[in-house]
Formats: structure tokens, C-alpha cells, sequence
């Protein structure tokens, strides 16, 4: 006896990259990781000494919900990073802290998915590419998943606004990622407010996951969600989390923050499956949000590597709106990471495991790889360096040749 819509999940990203590479000798030592987006900056001195300190919390049960302390920190950062209205978001009905934001982005579809919408079977809408928690969250739910093109004709992003009407209204979660992943795409002011007037119109729940609004190479960094709300919160959730923004993807601390109905209902399924955030874990994140240089050094050390990616690739090589990942245009995304490995000892994702294949057949990432630029300045050099003359080879787009 199983749930049977579990046959409707394939295997994770990374577990079929590893199926694809059994067998395959690096080509190049030493190899060098490029598929997992796993930060190896250093993590900020505060942290370990957070730790230590607090210490004995690691003795006490945390509350579910975060502690005042720090929930009142991330309303102060949401506050200041968005230029909200003082008072929009408070801390006790409007923030709940959670165990980083995979727990939480897949909760969000437990949270807002009925059985039915009207007697229709109800939908959830997702970019393609992904991050492929919301299509399992929409799988768990009992809901249908719905992928929407996120390919270079929509801008790397949705348009929720060429949607049929019949669509949304049997919709009950949207999920946006901006910057996404892996295209680091960016939504403009008018695309958010576009989908929030949506969900407002046809009663669903705008899910905007967020993680990467820090890791930005512009002058200004990437909108966000709150800020093109109108202030009203009303059918908005956001997602944040330090593993990117701080550099301590182990931590697994971050919060989602919104409509308080929501996330007082979010805070009850918590209650039952939520994994708490140890004490001395929640210390560090409280230090962690009420600093700001570690986070503009590590946005400095991204700017140098994309730098570097943009004079060694050339044009494929240029910084997206936001993120770390470069999402190259290769042909045969399988072909080409196992060529990667086989002859430079690069592991690379195909970008057809960051995508679904659609109801046309269609995999939109299916022409790609995406490469993580994670490690420090000097193997990042000698990665590209590697990756350069391959890619060349197999006729990438907008790669130049040496």
C-alpha cells in the first residue's frame, strides 16, 4: 500500500544526475562541482560565536513560531529592504519563521489547497523551469500541477496575464520564483502587481519565492513582491532564507511572511509537521538579519565571478538579473554534462532535470546545463577555463571561442 500520486514524482535533480554519470570517469582531477548550488564562501564569524553563546538553548524546545526577538528583526529587514510602509508587516501576524524555505514553499500548497474549487479539480500553477519542491507540493496537495513556459520568448518568467480566465479561477496557488532558478530572471514591478491583482480577482494564492533577492549584480537590487502589493497583504505569501543571502546553507533558517490569515493557518500545520528552529540556530538569524556587510561582501565575491564568466564565455558568460547559476544554451544538456565530466572533470546540471516536460512534450530546459558559480574566485578561473573550449566545440550559443 502506497499513495500512488507519488509515481507522478520523477527522481530528484541530483539523483538523476548521479544515475547519468554511473559509470563515467572524470576525464579532468581535481573535479570540480558546478550542478549544486552550495554556497562555499565562508560562513560570517558571527554565526559560530552565535552558537556558542546560546548555547544552551540547544536544550529547550523553540517555539514553533519563531521567537518574538527574532521575527522582530525580519520585520524590521522586510521593512527596510522594501521600502514598505512602517506597520505593513507585523511581527506576530504577519511572519512565521520555518526550517528553510523548502519545508515551507512545499507546505504552502497543504496551506491553500482545497479539495475542489467550485467542482472543478483544483490547480496549481508553477514556472517550467523549476524548483521542483512546488510540483511535489502540488502532487501532495491533490491538486493539479500546471507548468507555465519560463523560456527566453516569456522572458525567463510566466505571463500569468495570457492565462485563460477558466484556468485561474479553478487556480488555488500560484508559485513565482524571482530571481529564479536557474534563469536568474528577474520580475518587474508591473509583472507582480499584474499577478497579485490576479489572485485577488480569482481568489488564489500568490506564492513568490524569493530566496536569491540578494545575490543581485545591479545597481539596484531586484524588486520584490511586498513592495508591489499595494499595501495590502491580502493572498500574498514570501519566501527568505539566510542560506543564500548569509551563507549558511546548513543553518536552514528562514521565513515566510504575508497574509495573516494565511500564515496563522500556516502556523497551525506547523504545529503538527513543521520542524522547529533550534533556539541558538534562531540567535544566529537574528544577528544574521541585523547585518548587512557580510551580505554586500558576498554579493561582491558573486559580481568578480561573473566578471570573470562574462570575459571567459563572452556573451553566454553575462550576470542574469539575480543568482549564481549561468543557464547556457548547449543543445544536448545530458550529452554535453557528461561530455563535461567525462573530458574536464566538471559536474554540471542538465538543464532538462530543472524542467518538467509538458503536456505538448515539450522539456523547456532540455537545450541547456546550468552551472552554479559557488567556489571561491581561483577554481571558478580554472572551471571556466575548462568549460570554455568544450562548449566551443559542441557549438554553444553566444560562447567565444579563445
Amino acid at each position: 500500500m502506497h499513495n500512488a500520486r507519488l509515481g507522478e514524482l520523477v527522481d530528484y535533480p541530483f539523483q538523476r544526475l548521479r544515475t547519468l554519470l554511473d559509470g563515467v570517469r572524470a576525464g579532468t582531477e581535481p573535479t570540480i562541482d558546478l550542478a549544486i548550488g552550495e554556497l562555499r564562501h565562508a560562513a560570517p564569524p558571527m554565526v559560530a560565536a552565535t552558537l556558542a553563546r546560546a548555547a544552551a538553548g540547544w536544550g529547550k524546545y523553540p517555539p514553533t513560531e519563531g521567537t518574538p526577538a527574532l521575527r522582530q528583526a525580519i520585520a524590521v529587514w522586510l521593512t527596510r529592504r522594501f521600502a514598505l510602509a512602517p506597520g505593513l508587516i507585523d511581527a506576530e501576524r504577519n511572519v512565521l519563521v520555518v526550517a528553510g524555505t523548502r519545508e515551507a514553499l512545499f507546505m504552502a500548497a497543504l496551506v491553500a489547497t482545497p479539495r475542489q474549487k467550485g467542482r472543478r479539480w483544483t490547480a496549481v500553477l508553477m514556472p517550467n523551469p523549476l524548483y521542483q519542491v512546488y510540483f511535489g507540493a502540488a502532487i501532495a496537495a491533490g491538486a493539479e500541477p500546471i507548468l507555465l513556459p519560463a523560456d527566453k520568448a516569456s522572458g525567463y518568467q510566466p505571463d500569468l496575464g495570457a492565462l485563460p480566465s477558466e484556468l485561474l479561477d479553478r487556480t488555488a496557488l500560484v508559485y513565482l520564483n524571482s530571481p529564479a532558478n536557474p534563469q536568474g530572471s528577474v520580475l518587474a514591478r508591473d509583472r507582480l502587481a499584474q499577478a497579485l491583482a490576479l489572485a485577488r480577482r480569482h481568489d488564489f494564492v500568490l506564492a513568490v519565492d524569493e530566496c536569491y533577492s540578494e545575490i543581485y549584480t545591479s545597481a539596484q537590487p531586484p524588486m520584490g513582491a511586498l513592495e508591489a502589493a499595494g499595501g495590502a497583504l491580502d493572498h500574498l505569501l514570501v519566501f527568505h532564507s539566510l542560506s543564500k543571502r548569509s551563507n549558511v546553507p546548513g543553518l536552514r533558517s528562514g521565513f515566510v511572511a504575508g497574509d495573516e490569515a494565511l500564515i496563522t493557518l500556516f502556523k497551525r500545520l506547523r504545529h503538527y509537521g513543521g520542524a522547529q528552529v533550534p533556539l541558538p540556530v534562531q540567535e544566529a538569524s537574528l544577528a544574521l538579519w541585523q547585518d548587512e556587510t557580510h551580505v554586500a561582501e558576498n554579493r561582491a565575491l558573486y559580481r568578480a565571478k561573473f566578471e570573470l564568466a562574462a570575459a571567459t564565455l563572452g556573451p553566454a558568460g553575462a550576470p542574469p538579473g539575480g543568482g549564481f547559476y549561468l543557464w547556457l544554451e548547449v543543445g544536448d544538456g545530458e550529452a554535453i554534462a557528461r561530455r563535461l565530466w567525462a573530458e574536464a572533470g566538471l559536474r554540471v546540471m542538465p538543464g532538462a532535470y530543472m524542467a518538467r516536460t509538458d503536456a505538448a512534450g515539450r522539456n523547456p530546459g532540455a537545450g541547456h546545463i546550468r552551472v552554479a558559480l559557488v567556489d571561491d574566485l581561483a577554481t571558478t578561473r580554472t572551471a571556466l577555463e575548462r568549460l570554455r573550449p568544450i562548449l566551443v566545440q559542441a557549438g554553444a550559443q553566444s560562447v567565444r571561442a579563445p
